[in-house]
C-alpha cells in the first residue's frame, strides 16, 4: 500500500504548521522548505483550509496556520479526507470490482480488509502532536527556527 503524494503532502503541510507556531507560514516557504511544486501545495492547503484542518489569511501578510491544536488532529481523519479510496486490490472498489476469476471463493479481500482496518485504527490513535514529539530536530531538517517557548517544551 502506498499513500498518494496529496495525502504526503498533506501531512508535510500539517507537519510544518505544527511546528511553526509562533506566526502564519506561507505556501512558497514550505514548497521551498520541502523542496515540492507551489502549485500541489496550493490545492493542498485550500483542501486542509476547506476541511478545518488549517486556517488560511488573505493578502499582504497573510498565509496559513493550524485551525486547532496538534493534539486534537487525527492522522487517521486527514487520510481519510485525503486518500481518493483505500482500494488495496481491485475487488475493494464496489462500484467496479473487476473480473477476477476467484472473487466468490477468495479468502484474500477478507484478510487485507483487516489489515486496512488494522492500519487505520494504528492511525486513529496518532496525533500530530505525537509525530511533533522532536520539534528540534525536525525544525533543523526543515531549516525552520522553532520558537523559543516550543523549544522549552
Amino acid at each position: 500500500m502506498q499513500l498518494t503524494l496529496y495525502s504526503d503532502f498533506s501531512l508535510r503541510v500539517l507537519v510544518y504548521l505544527g511546528l511553526k507556531t509562533d506566526k502564519l507560514s506561507t505556501i512558497s516557504e514550505m514548497a521551498e522548505n520541502y523542496n515540492i511544486s507551489r502549485n500541489h501545495l496550493i490545492k493542498v492547503v485550500h483542501n486542509l483550509s476547506t476541511k478545518g484542518f488549517v486556517d488560511a489569511v488573505r493578502g499582504k501578510g497573510g498565509g496559513v496556520r493550524l485551525a486547532r491544536p496538534p493534539e486534537q488532529i487525527i492522522l487517521g481523519d486527514v487520510l481519510r479526507l485525503t486518500e481518493p479510496h483505500f482500494n488495496l486490490v481491485e475487488c475493494f472498489d464496489k462500484n467496479d470490482p473487476g473480473d477476477c476469476p476467484i472473487i466468490a471463493v477468495c479468502n484474500l479481500r477478507g484478510g487485507l480488509r483487516k489489515a486496512l482496518e488494522a492500519f487505520m485504527n494504528v492511525l486513529d490513535n496518532i496525533t500530530l502532536a505525537d509525530v511533533l514529539n522532536q520539534p528540534d530536530e525536525l525544525a533543523k531538517s526543515l531549516n525552520i527556527d522553532v520558537p523559543f517557548s516550543r523549544a522549552l517544551q
